[in-house]
């Protein structure tokens, strides 16, 4: 994944950035075989339909299936993948499977309340602001007030007619530019579902 280099993509996560390749390449194993979190690769697709190299990841933890609430988190785009439709893609497709193929009720997104462009993230992809939880956790040797956002199942059927019609190739010109933005679309769309 090309993120050598680009060392700001770590800014807000917990871990890294990484002296090397074999370093980043041990914490990637890790992640692979650890316990708390789910990591998926975000795989660029080729011209020719393929799956390419690998973009950002992204993970699913603090699952508890007892109350269907499940987190999305350790999410890394590089910076081939920020700010394009397939970082949209990306999660949709997370959400999709957290509501559709697991059943959870809760979807939440959490970051570091200074972290702004992960907010407008969350709230970009439908998530609702909750708050902020001030001193949640130390990271990297710091205090972290982390801001709440959340996606409840009873959100989602709206949320993702919203995510389908924005990643239509027909809302997009011949140069890739959006003719019509997802926070439109899912406004159209709570209004539709009477939310």
């Amino acid at each position: 994944m090309a993120v050598q280099g680009e060392d700001h993509v770590w800014d807000w996560l917990g871990d890294g950035p990484y002296a090397g390749e074999a370093d980043f390449s041990n914490a990637l194993a890790a992640k692979e075989t650890g316990a708390a979190a789910r990591f998926y690769a975000i795989r660029a697709i080729t011209p020719d339909g393929a799956a390419g190299p690998a973009v950002g990841y992204a993970s699913l933890m603090r699952m508890d299936p007892g109350n269907g609430v499940i987190e999305v988190g350790n999410v890394l785009f590089s910076p081939a993948l920020q700010r394009t439709a397939a970082a949209t893609e990306a999660m949709f497709l997370m959400a999709q499977y957290v509501f559709d193929v697991l059943g959870y009720r809760r979807y939440e997104w959490k970051c570091n309340a200074l972290n702004l462009p992960s907010r407008r993230a969350a709230e970009r992809f439908g998530f609702q602001y909750e708050g902020v939880f001030r001193q949640h956790m130390v990271i990297k040797g710091r205090n972290r007030d982390t801001a709440w956002y959340a996606m409840l199942d009873s959100e989602w059927r709206a949320r993702k007619r919203a995510f389908e019609a924005w990643l239509d190739p027909a809302n997009f010109d011949a140069e890739g530019r959006q003719r019509s933005t997802l926070q439109a679309i899912a406004a159209r769309a709570d209004q539709n579902a009477g939310i």
